[in-house]
């Protein structure tokens, strides 16, 4: 929470001393900073959970997200809003052992997220963003020997909504094409009385229309 706690400042702090001094110049010479329009984008997932009553963390799930964007251009040229619809493949792994053999568990947690989020616009191009993100679970399964070709076990441990926040950094070239990094944590639990909250690290690629 701390992490998140300096990157809401920073948005405030950054935008406060840039954005004005920047803004009218840059929109000068180069036109707008921001464009309302569509845009898809996918990436990697770097996904866990936070430790919570479990004995041990949980190592990372490497997987992917895909899924469509949005901006509304508000205020100056420089403040958007930005919804989001992604589905994303996130869980995390756990190592056991069995008959004195190790294996590796991969829990499948899989969503639908709709961040929406606050992008501000710090030079024509770059932009921070942070706002709270709605998660539906689609999927929830457990592949026990984690990279065979067995498609898991269904579980039913895992709550079907989950809140939490994203913040992150866009880059936007000309053309439309842009590169994003971003990182979301749940506020409530994942797995039911476990304390154990989400934590997602994406970078990816998207198109902006």
């Amino acid at each position: 929470m701390k992490l998140l706690k300096i990157i809401s400042t920073n948005v405030l702090l950054i935008g406060g001393m840039l954005s004005f001094s920047t803004q009218k110049a840059q929109a000068q010479s180069d036109g707008s900073f921001n464009k309302a329009g569509f845009g898809v984008k996918g990436g990697l997932n770097y996904a866990t959970i936070t430790k919570g009553d479990f004995d041990e963390g949980p190592d990372a799930r490497t997987s992917f997200y895909v899924g469509a964007t949005a901006e509304i251009p508000l205020i100056d040229d420089s403040f958007s809003i930005q919804p989001e619809v992604i589905y994303s493949r996130q869980g995390f792994e756990r190592n056991y052992s069995f008959l004195g053999s190790d294996y590796t568990a991969e829990y499948q947690l899989d969503y639908i997220n709709v961040p929406v989020l606050a992008k501000l616009y710090i030079v024509k191009g770059f932009s921070i963003e942070a706002g709270p993100q709605f998660g539906f679970k689609i999927n929830e399964k457990i592949d026990l020997d984690a990279g065979d070709d067995d498609e898991g076990n269904d579980l039913d441990e895992v709550n079907d909504f989950d809140m939490g926040l994203a913040a992150g950094l866009t880059f936007q070239f000309d053309g439309g094409l842009f590169i994003n990094g971003r990182y979301n944590h749940s506020f409530n639990e994942v797995i039911k009385d476990s304390d154990a909250k989400n934590s997602v690290i994406q970078f990816g690629l998207g198109y902006k229309f």
